[in-house]
């Protein structure tokens, strides 16, 4: 029987295409610390209380309570412990009290937000940038440029985002790229008539299918084959099946192959090319300061620390991904897609990196990865783990406190208190009766696109890395707002974006029979960093507009999630197509409209 191997470092289809037996590497105590030595060339003793204390780094942040509020944090591998940046006296104690160095710093966390984003605004299509994101440990946003990519406007860009306070720009003559591999031995995978990229983490989907995850840009083309071997030899199954497995843009860069020829397997044994065998046990997400080490096709088997997180970067072709992590581990052409691991925890896709590898690298010369969990949660996949003594088979507490935050006749918005885990909650899966409605990394959720005027029965179970699952939460019964009458509330939920100085508009279609209500009303749910900005209003059917908010004032303020208006309209008729049009007046502050709805 076939199996695909993982040339990254973390769990994966394993990928075998030669019919000799390799010999395994001496089994070790400690499997992800002898691994982590042999990258970094530490000892093994060395590796392991690194490792300890990395886990005890993110326990310590889990457990943090909301006052500290961080604007940045980061393993500190000289005090081997987790330090946080914080604004004030108050947070920092609270901080110290849980197990956290503090420093004091001058920009919080939604300050540092506000400004990347304004950084992000004035990056329009014609600039060619590098990265943007947060220098945490610097508490300022930091942009880096390609001086070989100048161009007239992005020497404007430069001298504009220069000047603001908390901004720093660096320029080098190089930049990431999307690495793309010549046909070499070892555990890759083929698209179909293309250069070789890397297997990620074997991945299962609700009904047992196989799969497994790599990058995007490995997987753009729909219903391409995929061989374990080149010259299309040794079909593993497809790539982007019916289109919809593969994103390569500011979503982020990560796709899915669908193992479907018989014969091949699942395997969490991650090839690390000579050093003792890793199995993954989970996913974990990282911070600044961590140890990782990715396996590829390419440069094998590589370990670094993390440097920055959910970055900004410009591949270049209009190619743009945020939420991408940088690591001082070296990588090369044929890396794309492999697995990165912190320990024996899946982490990430590969996704970038320099041309060549070279001692101390600059940010534009480091490597670059995908956040697995995104991944795994917008496919709905779980991560496939290896089994056997030892591993994390104890699931989270169960969720409490389940209460409705907000109503409208379309949606439902929900919170809940935090659940606790032997080892740390990854997630919650909100369920309407039984089927699943939402997922997220936080307490709170909003499920939309549901019908006026009717009752639901909520529970909320928990995940931890190990794809444990808490037994569902005490029900909760709420019930949607009704509409001005049978069938007269209607909605859309598809996501709008909020662009600085441009209209986005959404359409309802209404076949409510007779005259429109008096009042006609209105609930909008968005996030914007500045409603001041916004100024929102609705056109009926026959071309009238409504004016729901103006724009204006010297404040700034988020926009408070869900927001309801009214208006009397002239003799309208209900029937026919209402659109809603929010317009950012401003530069500087970006969003999104998440949903809304009209009772007529």
């Amino acid at each position: 029987m076939r199996s695909i191997a993982v040339a990254a470092l973390v769990a994966l289809v394993t990928v075998s295409v030669h019919s000799g037996v390799a010999s395994a590497a001496p089994e070790a105590a400690d499997p992800a610390a002898s691994a982590l030595a042999e990258g970094l060339g530490i000892s093994q003793d060395a590796a392991r209380e690194r490792l300890r204390q990395q886990d005890r780094a993110h326990e310590v942040l889990a457990a943090l309570p909301p006052v500290v509020d961080p604007a940045g944090t980061w393993f500190d591998e000289g005090s081997g412990s987790l330090t946080v940046a914080v604004t004030d006296q108050t947070a920092a104690a609270a901080a110290r009290a849980h197990g956290a160095r503090a420093v004091l710093v001058p920009r919080s966390a939604g300050a540092l937000a506000e400004l990347r984003n304004r950084v992000r605004a004035l990056a329009t299509p014609d600039v060619a940038f590098n990265t943007i994101g947060i220098d945490q440990r610097a508490n300022e946003v930091l942009v880096t440029v390609n001086r070989t990519r100048m161009t007239a406007a992005t020497r404007q860009f430069v001298a504009a985002v220069s000047s603001i306070s908390g901004v720093r720009v660096e320029q080098s003559d190089t930049g990431p790229r999307q690495q793309a591999g010549e046909v070499r031995p070892g555990d890759p995978w083929w698209p179909q008539g293309e250069g070789a990229c890397s297997v990620g983490f074997a991945a299962t989907d609700a009904n047992g299918g196989k799969h497994f995850l790599t990058a995007g840009h490995c997987t753009n083309n729909a219903n391409q084959p995929a061989y374990g071997q080149s010259g299309n030899q040794n079909r593993v199954g497809t790539s982007n099946v019916g289109g919809s497995r593969s994103v390569n843009g500011r979503e982020g860069d990560m796709g899915v192959v669908a193992v479907t020829e018989p014969g091949w397997t699942l395997s969490a044994s991650v090839n690390t090319w000579g050093s003792a065998a890793v199995t993954v046990t989970g996913a974990a997400e990282t911070i600044v300061g961590d140890s990782v080490c990715h396996s590829g096709n390419g440069s094998k088997w590589r370990c670094g620390t993390v440097t920055y997180v959910n970055e900004t970067v410009d591949y270049g072709g209009g190619t743009v991904v945020d939420g991408l992590t940088f690591t001082t581990a070296c990588s090369l052409g044929g890396d794309s897609g492999g697995a990165w691991l912190r320990g024996d925890k899946a982490v990430g896709l590969h996704s970038g990196g320099p041309a060549q590898c070279v001692p101390n690298p600059a940010k534009d010369e480091q490597s670059v990865f995908q956040p697995v969990s995104e991944a795994l949660r917008k496919w709905n996949l779980t991560l496939f783990t290896g089994g056997g003594g030892g591993g994390d088979t104890q699931p989270p507490s169960t969720p409490a406190g389940l209460r409705s935050t907000a109503q409208t006749a379309t949606s439902l918005s929900l919170a809940w208190n935090a659940a606790t885990d032997n080892v740390g909650v990854t997630g919650y899966d909100v369920y309407l009766g039984a089927t699943l409605a939402a997922s997220t990394a936080t307490t709170s959720a909003t499920v939309s696109g549901l019908t006026p005027d009717t009752a639901y029965s909520v529970t909320v179970r928990a995940r931890d890395a190990a794809g444990n699952a808490s037994p569902p939460g005490a029900a909760l019964a709420v019930r949607t707002k009704p509409g001005s009458g049978g069938g007269r509330a209607f909605g859309n939920d598809t996501d709008q974006p909020i662009a600085d100085q441009r209209t986005a508009a959404s359409r309802i279609s209404s076949t409510a029979t007779g005259a429109a209500a008096n009042p006609v009303r209105v609930s909008v749910t968005a996030r914007h960093t500045c409603q001041e900005d916004l100024r929102l209003r609705v056109v009926s059917p026959a071309g009238w507009w409504y004016q729901l908010k103006n724009s204006g004032g010297s404040a700034c303020t988020p926009f408070p999630g869900t927001a309801t208006h009214s208006f009397s309209p002239f003799a309208e008729q209900a029937s026919g197509t209402w659109t809603l049009e929010v317009t950012d007046t401003r530069t500087g502050n970006t969003g999104v409209l998440d949903s809304w709805s009209i009772t007529v």
